[in-house]
């Protein structure tokens, strides 16, 4: 194991960082994971006027979900939402960012 890969592993378990959250499939059984939840604002420019709105972003370990897909649910304390867009991995393969929705 890389160091890199040992510094996420001890970034999704610290409790002040990571939290627990259920991944399901579009069709498959639940599966319990760790994320890193990021909701941060974000700001678009549409032709002249610049729109703001809240995004849920959270990070998922490759190493617990393979290949998230578009439409794929994610429950963190009870919200559901769902994957939105493609999925995007970091340069080392390790982390998977989504965009979610409300389910």
């Amino acid at each position: 194991m890389s160091a890199f890969a040992a510094a996420v592993g001890a970034l999704f378990a610290d409790p002040n960082i990571g939290r627990d959250a259920v991944y399901i499939a579009d069709g498959g059984a639940p599966v319990l994971v760790r994320v890193v939840a990021r909701r941060a604002d974000a700001i678009s420019d549409f032709g002249d006027a610049r729109l703001w709105s809240e995004t849920t972003r959270v990070d998922l370990r490759v190493a617990e979900v393979t290949s998230p897909r578009p439409g794929d649910r994610i429950e963190i304390d009870g919200e559901a939402f769902l994957i939105q867009g493609e999925p995007v991995r970091d340069r080392e393969r390790l982390v998977w960012t989504v965009d979610l929705r409300p389910a």
